[in-house]
């Protein structure tokens, strides 16, 4: 017989897994285990649940000049 412990965990995973699949999420398994590990260690959840069309700027090293790159969800970026 299986720890109850991890019996419950499965089935949990197993929730968590068909939810994402609902929501048509593309997040696996292993995603969600992973997210449910760094939350129950504290990670705060909303700084996991990064939107696909995210936004990162670098400070270049030789002029302190902001160069920005957008990344949209079908992958492509564009400059700023």
């Amino acid at each position: 017989m299986e720890n109850p412990k991890i019996q419950e965990a499965r089935e949990t995973l197993d929730v968590l897994h068909e939810i994402a699949t609902i929501l048509n999420a593309n997040i696996d398994r292993e995603t969600i285990s992973l997210c449910v590990q760094l939350c129950e260690g504290g990670v705060n959840p909303e700084a996991l649940a990064v939107p696909e069309g995210v936004t990162v700027t670098a400070s270049s090293t030789t002029g302190g000049e902001n160069v920005g790159a957008t990344t949209t969800a079908s992958g492509s970026g564009s400059k700023n």
